[in-house]
């Protein structure tokens, strides 16, 4: 699509804040009114639309992209939505432990255990850890704890959780960015770690490198949008 308007605004709606291009609404792809549920959000959502050059990129829009999945994709069924992002839950990453090198046995102890002690102590749940890929069980009060607290987000937050989520393979590493219990760099680093052991191993991979570095900007993306919900 190439850019038609000229100016951007944002107006409260029902639906909170909403932004409008030249006075016209803009549009989810399903056809819904873009509207945000904080004016924080919408007036970056806002700038992303004013620094639009002569054709729109979605990738460099990464807030209404968000906003768009929460509109169209979440809250159609967000009970659904939630549940299936709550199961995560039963395979994170930061209770799968490698068993050598003592190196990266001792980074991912550093990492990921600080995240596991924080888990539990707001969740009130036992969170079991394993050595090797094979999968470990996690005690069905667990799983039914931190799937309920999941399904209790609004659609808006569970777009930027889902995000988090998918991107770092770690439930509890989302919630700790979603209450703003770690800083999301200390996050990435921690659901980042083995891939970043592996390049220091193996040596620059250039292709591995951008990955990585657009899973990054990803994350904190997502980050981002859950902190400008307020």
């Amino acid at each position: 699509m190439r850019r038609f308007w000229k100016e951007v605004t944002v107006e409260r709606d029902d639906a909170g804040w909403a932004v409008r291009l030249d006075g016209g609404a803009v549009r989810t792809p399903a056809r819904a009114a873009l509207s945000g549920p904080s004016r924080a959000l919408a007036d970056a959502i806002a700038e992303e639309w004013r620094s639009v050059g002569d054709e729109v990129d979605p990738r460099g829009m990464p807030l209404t992209g968000f906003a768009n999945a929460a509109i169209d994709r979440v809250a159609p069924d967000r009970q659904a939505f939630a549940a299936g992002l709550g199961r995560y839950a039963e395979a994170d990453l930061a209770c799968y432990r490698s068993e050598w090198p003592p190196e990266l046995v001792e980074r991912q102890q550093q990492g990921w255990d600080p995240l596991l002690a924080w888990a539990r102590r707001r969740y009130d749940v036992d969170l079991a850890t394993t050595s090797g890929l094979i999968h470990i069980p996690q005690p069905p009060a667990t799983v039914d704890r931190l799937v309920h607290e999941v399904t209790a987000l609004d659609p808006f937050r569970l777009a930027g959780l889902s995000s988090l989520v998918t991107i770092g393979a770690s439930l509890i590493a989302g919630l700790a960015v979603l209450e703003k219990a770690i800083p999301t760099e200390e996050a990435w680093a921690a659901v980042s770690l083995d891939e970043r052991w592996q390049l220091e191993q193996w040596g620059s991979d250039t292709e591995a490198e951008k990955a990585l570095d657009s899973r990054r900007r990803d994350f904190l993306a997502a980050a981002r949008f859950l902190e400008l919900l307020g």
